[in-house]
């Protein structure tokens, strides 16, 4: 297991939501403080609070950002790249996991459930391992 999926797991076991859990295991990669990322993926957990979009799915467009933007405040170029990425990791979570929608993938309105919380977590890491080091071999 790597690195980031063990740390992402045992994020979550300590009470990290699942946003958190995954965005905060790329934060020292990515040069951001744990604790800001902690506190800005904190409305992520639970689809967005409400059971929409997988925190884990939230977090992996979090990371995207903080990998791809430029943050050039003025004149903003990252946008599409970032798009365009973001679409590539949801499209390969949803195909994984039938669902980037927290209550379907909790199989609430269906007693089917598609994937534990873990797994998405380990999934969204895994897929975002890939996206960051696309030369190192799975």
């Amino acid at each position: 297991m790597a690195d980031e999926v063990r740390k992402a797991l045992e994020n979550h076991k300590k009470g990290y939501n699942c946003a958190q859990a995954v965005a905060c295991a790329f934060s020292e990669q990515l040069g951001m403080d744990e604790k800001e990322v902690f506190r800005l993926m904190e409305p992520f957990g639970f689809g967005m609070g409400t059971m929409g979009t997988c925190g884990a799915v939230s977090a992996m467009a979090a990371v995207v950002g903080m990998n791809v933007s430029d943050g050039n405040l003025e004149v903003p170029t990252t946008k599409r790249q970032s798009y365009k990425d973001m679409k590539e990791l949801t499209e390969k979570f949803q195909k994984k996991n039938g669902s980037v929608i927290c209550r379907e993938i909790k199989g609430v309105d269906t007693g089917k459930v598609l994937r534990s919380c873990d797994g998405c977590i380990a999934d969204a890491v895994e897929f975002l391992q890939e996206y960051l080091n696309p030369d190192e071999e799975a």
